[in-house]
Protein backbone atom coordinates (compact mmCIF):
# COMPACT_ATOMS: atom_id res chain seq x y z
CA UNK A 1 0.00 0.00 0.00
CA UNK A 2 3.03 2.29 0.40
CA UNK A 3 3.59 2.15 -3.36
CA UNK A 4 -0.05 3.06 -4.01
CA UNK A 5 0.29 6.11 -1.74
CA UNK A 6 3.56 7.18 -3.40
CA UNK A 7 2.11 6.74 -6.90
CA UNK A 8 -0.83 8.97 -5.93
CA UNK A 9 1.73 11.66 -5.11
CA UNK A 10 4.42 11.29 -7.78
CA UNK A 11 5.48 9.10 -10.65
CA UNK A 12 8.27 6.97 -9.22
CA UNK A 13 9.91 3.58 -9.43
CA UNK A 14 9.53 1.96 -6.04
CA UNK A 15 11.29 -1.05 -4.58
CA UNK A 16 9.36 -2.70 -1.79
CA UNK A 17 11.61 -3.90 1.01
CA UNK A 18 8.96 -6.12 2.58
CA UNK A 19 10.02 -4.99 6.03
CA UNK A 20 13.35 -5.69 7.63
CA UNK A 21 13.67 -9.14 6.10
CA UNK A 22 15.28 -7.83 2.93
CA UNK A 23 15.99 -10.77 0.66
CA UNK A 24 18.93 -11.04 -1.73
CA UNK A 25 16.86 -10.17 -4.83
CA UNK A 26 15.47 -7.02 -3.20
CA UNK A 27 18.98 -5.93 -2.22
CA UNK A 28 20.18 -6.64 -5.76
CA UNK A 29 17.34 -4.51 -7.15
CA UNK A 30 18.15 -1.66 -4.78
CA UNK A 31 21.86 -1.95 -5.62
CA UNK A 32 21.15 -1.80 -9.36
CA UNK A 33 18.99 1.32 -8.95
CA UNK A 34 21.60 2.89 -6.68
CA UNK A 35 24.37 2.34 -9.21
CA UNK A 36 22.33 3.44 -12.25
CA UNK A 37 20.66 6.61 -11.04
CA UNK A 38 20.61 6.78 -7.26
CA UNK A 39 17.93 6.03 -4.72
CA UNK A 40 15.80 7.88 -2.22
CA UNK A 41 15.17 6.04 1.02
CA UNK A 42 11.62 6.70 2.24
CA UNK A 43 10.57 4.48 5.13
CA UNK A 44 7.76 4.50 7.64
CA UNK A 45 8.37 7.00 10.45
CA UNK A 46 8.45 4.32 13.12
CA UNK A 47 11.22 2.33 14.82
CA UNK A 48 11.09 -0.48 12.24
CA UNK A 49 11.34 2.04 9.39
CA UNK A 50 14.32 3.69 11.07
CA UNK A 51 16.08 0.31 11.42
CA UNK A 52 15.56 -0.31 7.70
CA UNK A 53 16.85 3.22 6.94
CA UNK A 54 20.03 2.65 9.01
CA UNK A 55 20.64 -0.73 7.34
CA UNK A 56 20.20 0.69 3.83
CA UNK A 57 22.31 3.76 4.63
CA UNK A 58 25.24 1.55 5.59
CA UNK A 59 24.98 -0.36 2.29
CA UNK A 60 24.21 2.70 0.15
CA UNK A 61 25.99 5.66 1.77
CA UNK A 62 25.25 8.13 -1.05
CA UNK A 63 21.51 7.45 -1.01
CA UNK A 64 19.20 10.39 -0.59
CA UNK A 65 16.73 10.47 2.30
CA UNK A 66 13.16 11.69 2.56
CA UNK A 67 11.16 11.79 5.78
CA UNK A 68 7.38 11.98 6.07
CA UNK A 69 6.61 13.37 9.54
CA UNK A 70 4.91 10.89 11.86
CA UNK A 71 1.90 13.15 12.27
CA UNK A 72 1.40 13.17 8.48
CA UNK A 73 1.74 9.38 8.25
CA UNK A 74 -0.70 8.42 11.01
CA UNK A 75 -4.33 7.43 10.56
CA UNK A 76 -6.62 4.96 12.29
CA UNK A 77 -3.94 4.19 14.93
CA UNK A 78 -1.57 3.07 12.15
CA UNK A 79 1.73 4.68 11.20
CA UNK A 80 3.10 4.29 7.70
CA UNK A 81 3.69 5.85 4.32
CA UNK A 82 0.43 4.29 3.16
CA UNK A 83 -1.37 6.62 5.60
CA UNK A 84 0.30 9.78 4.22
CA UNK A 85 -1.50 12.13 1.87
CA UNK A 86 -0.07 12.78 -1.59
CA UNK A 87 0.79 16.32 -0.47
CA UNK A 88 2.71 15.04 2.58
CA UNK A 89 4.71 12.69 0.35
CA UNK A 90 5.45 15.44 -2.19
CA UNK A 91 6.48 17.78 0.63
CA UNK A 92 8.90 15.15 2.03
CA UNK A 93 10.39 14.55 -1.42
CA UNK A 94 10.95 18.29 -1.90
CA UNK A 95 13.14 18.21 1.22
CA UNK A 96 15.31 15.25 0.18
CA UNK A 97 18.70 15.27 1.88
CA UNK A 98 21.92 13.37 1.39
CA UNK A 99 23.84 12.16 4.42
CA UNK A 100 27.34 13.59 4.64
CA UNK A 101 29.97 10.86 4.73
CA UNK A 102 32.18 13.25 6.74
CA UNK A 103 29.65 15.23 8.78
CA UNK A 104 30.55 18.67 10.05
CA UNK A 105 29.91 19.41 13.69
CA UNK A 106 27.87 22.56 13.20
CA UNK A 107 25.47 21.79 16.04
CA UNK A 108 26.17 20.74 19.63
CA UNK A 109 24.26 19.69 22.71
CA UNK A 110 24.32 23.34 23.68
CA UNK A 111 22.19 24.17 20.62
CA UNK A 112 19.80 21.41 21.61
CA UNK A 113 19.42 22.68 25.18
CA UNK A 114 19.23 26.36 24.22
CA UNK A 115 16.39 25.64 21.78
CA UNK A 116 14.54 23.28 24.12
CA UNK A 117 15.17 20.27 21.90
CA UNK A 118 16.60 18.30 24.82
CA UNK A 119 16.01 18.44 28.56
CA UNK A 120 12.67 20.24 28.47
CA UNK A 121 9.20 18.93 29.11
CA UNK A 122 8.15 19.49 25.49
CA UNK A 123 11.50 18.62 23.82
CA UNK A 124 10.17 15.58 21.95
CA UNK A 125 7.29 17.60 20.51
CA UNK A 126 9.67 20.40 19.48
CA UNK A 127 12.04 17.90 17.79
CA UNK A 128 9.10 16.34 15.96
CA UNK A 129 7.93 19.72 14.64
CA UNK A 130 11.44 20.97 13.84
CA UNK A 131 12.28 17.68 12.09
CA UNK A 132 9.21 18.14 9.89
CA UNK A 133 10.19 21.71 9.02
CA UNK A 134 13.77 20.73 8.18
CA UNK A 135 12.85 17.47 6.46
CA UNK A 136 15.00 15.28 8.73
CA UNK A 137 12.25 13.41 10.56
CA UNK A 138 11.75 12.72 14.24
CA UNK A 139 14.39 11.18 16.48
CA UNK A 140 15.47 11.12 20.09
CA UNK A 141 17.78 13.97 21.14
CA UNK A 142 21.03 12.13 20.45
CA UNK A 143 19.97 11.00 16.97
CA UNK A 144 18.35 14.34 16.16
CA UNK A 145 21.66 16.07 16.82
CA UNK A 146 23.37 13.53 14.54
CA UNK A 147 20.81 14.23 11.82
CA UNK A 148 21.34 17.98 12.09
CA UNK A 149 25.05 17.44 11.49
CA UNK A 150 24.85 14.49 9.09
CA UNK A 151 22.19 15.78 6.72
CA UNK A 152 23.85 19.11 5.99
CA UNK A 153 21.47 21.39 7.84
CA UNK A 154 22.98 24.86 7.81
CA UNK A 155 22.91 27.30 10.71
CA UNK A 156 20.70 29.58 8.59
CA UNK A 157 18.19 26.76 7.90
CA UNK A 158 18.19 25.83 11.56
CA UNK A 159 17.60 29.40 12.74
CA UNK A 160 14.82 29.93 10.20
CA UNK A 161 13.18 26.65 11.27
CA UNK A 162 13.45 27.63 14.96
CA UNK A 163 11.80 30.96 14.12
CA UNK A 164 9.01 29.15 12.26
CA UNK A 165 8.57 26.81 15.20
CA UNK A 166 8.33 29.76 17.61
CA UNK A 167 5.68 31.47 15.43
CA UNK A 168 3.50 28.37 15.38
Amino acid sequence: MDVVAINKAVEADCIITGGFTLNRQTLNNISAAYERRGIIILTDPDPAGERIRRFLTKRFPNAKHAFVPRIDATANDDIGIEQASPEAIRKALKKVRTMNINPVQTFTNSDMMKNQLNGSENSADRRMKLGAILGIGFANAKNFLKRLNNYGVTREEFNAAINELMQN
